[in-house]
Parts: structure tokens; C-alpha cells; sequence
């Protein structure tokens, strides 16, 4: 595993081959990144993910994962990580407001991997911890997910691709869009001139509510109630752990009628641990 600090008590996973995990505390809570190759290849991991703290309560969790089929994935899931993390350190300096430092990060990540030059494009999803607040920022198909302990979801992205905006319409039903044919397809990545960033609504987090951001790696092969459940209670590891134990089983096994769609895995757990009125 490649630990990068591009600011400070920042960790940005870039594991190329084996399994990699970290735990921190941060912005009053616990977090867990993972990163792990496509088990059924031999190629690159794609995936980049981070835990970047913006001042002492708050922290910005990010999944980029570097487009499949395009060249240079990984290079360009590392640059746009890489770029909006520095662009949070000069926001930060700047005592800038951490929406607009994110909004501005991700400008900045897509003007970067477009600069690259090489066709290279990724998906990129943050979430901001903000005091007991959370927001969603989405380019492209990894999700996030915001579970209290009894199983409730105060909030879920929308996947960019067809299967997913059909999901959100009512089109299609959420366990079918696993098995859907065009699930692959994504229609928004850092790395075009058409580019959007999707911002969610600020959510309020409860003691012991789970952020979950992740990449397709998951949400193509494990179901959202799966996922709810695992989540939702019991220690932070056993969650990682139980998330990822699935996802892998699903992926070697093609013969199941289970979701089978073998990628790369990430995926970061904050859980809130803050109490309520505290700072």
C-alpha cells in the first residue's frame, strides 16, 4: 500500500495489488477506508479513495474510481484525489467554506485528469462530515449511503447511468438493476468537458448513524438491504469486514443467482460517535 500526505494527517489509499485497509478517527467520529483489486484480474487497482480532514471537526471522505475501458484508470482516479486534496489545503488556509472548497476541488480534479491528455477519465463521490452534518457530492456511479442503527436511510446517491436515474424514476426496480444489462454504463465522469457535480442536501447525523461511501465494486454486487444490515450496528471493522466478505463471494461465483460483476473494490465507513450538543 502507497500511504500519500498530501496535507496534513491526510490518507490517501493507492493500493496497485493487494488488499489494503486504514482506521482513523476523525471530525468526531471513527472511519475505515478499503481498497482491493478485482479478484479475477491480474491488472492495476483502479480505485483511489481518501480521508482528508479540512480543520479539527470536519473531514472530506472520497471514492474515485478510474474508468474501466479507458486508459490509465488508476492514473486518472490518483490524479483527481491528489488535486482535490491540495485544493482543500489551499481552501483551508484561505478559511474557505468547506461546500465551496469541495465544489472547487472537483473543478479542479476534472481540469487536472483532462490535462493529463490520454483519454483517461474517473468516477469521483465525496462526502463532507461537518459537525454533525453530512452532504454528498457525486460524479458517476459510486454511491453513498447514510444508515441510522435501526435501519433507517437518511440518505443514498444516484448511480450516473441509466440503470440508476431508471431506479430513481420508479422504472426499475433496485435488485433488478443488478442484474440489468447496461448496469455498466456510467454517464458522468471527472475527465469531460461535461462534467456535473451532483450535491446532495445536508443531512443531520445521530450518535452511532454509518456514512458508507463506496465504489461499483459493492454496489454491484451486494443489495442495499444487505448492505443496511450489515451496517447498521456492531463494531465499525466487523462491518468493513462482513461488506467486503460478500462482495468478493459474489464476484468469484458466476453461477449464482446473486449479482456477479467482478471489479475493483473500495469503500470508506464513518460511523458518527460525536454526542449530540458536544464539539
Amino acid at each position: 500500500m502507497t500511504i500519500s500526505k498530501q496535507i496534513e494527517d491526510a490518507l490517501v489509499l493507492d493500493a496497485d495489488v493487494g488488499p489494503q485497509s486504514v482506521e482513523a478517527g476523525i471530525a468526531g467520529g471513527q472511519a475505515i477506508a478499503f481498497t482491493c483489486r478485482d479478484p479475477c484480474k491480474e491488472t492495476e487497482n483502479e480505485d483511489t479513495v481518501a480521508l482528508l480532514p479540512y480543520g479539527p471537526g470536519a473531514a472530506v471522505l472520497v471514492v474515485s474510481d478510474g474508468a474501466g475501458g479507458l486508459p490509465a484508470g488508476k492514473r486518472a482516479s490518483l490524479t483527481a484525489v491528489n488535486t482535490l486534496a491540495q485544493s482543500l489545503q489551499t481552501a483551508m488556509d484561505k478559511t474557505t467554506l468547506l461546500r465551496t472548497a469541495i465544489m472547487n476541488g472537483i473543478e479542479a480534479a476534472n481540469l487536472a485528469v483532462l490535462a493529463l491528455a490520454n483519454g483517461s477519465a474517473a468516477t469521483m463521490t465525496v462526502i463532507s462530515i461537518e459537525g454533525r452534518l453530512t452532504r454528498s457530492y457525486q460524479v458517476g456511479d459510486s454511491e453513498a449511503i447514510v444508515i441510522g442503527q435501526r435501519g433507517l436511510v437518511k440518505l443514498q446517491t444516484t448511480a450516473h447511468s441509466p440503470t440508476g436515474f431508471a431506479v430513481e424514476a420508479g422504472f426499475l426496480d433496485q435488485r433488478d438493476a443488478l442484474h440489468h444489462e447496461d448496469r455498466h454504463l456510467v454517464s458522468n465522469f471527472i475527465g469531460t468537458t461535461d462534467m456535473r457535480i451532483d450535491v446532495g442536501a445536508a443531512v443531520e447525523l445521530d450518535l452511532r448513524d454509518t456514512v458508507l461511501v463506496a465504489s461499483d465494486g459493492l454496489m454491484d454486487n451486494v443489495h442495499v438491504e444487505e448492505i443496511i444490515e450489515i451496517v447498521r450496528k456492531g463494531p465499525l471493522a466487523d462491518a468493513a469486514q462482513g461488506l467486503v466478505q460478500v462482495a468478493n463471494q459474489r464476484m468469484q461465483n458466476t453461477d449464482s443467482e446473486q449479482p456477479s460483476k467482478p471489479d475493483d473494490l473500495s469503500l470508506i465507513l464513518f460511523r458518527n460517535t460525536a454526542v449530540p450538543g458536544k464539539r
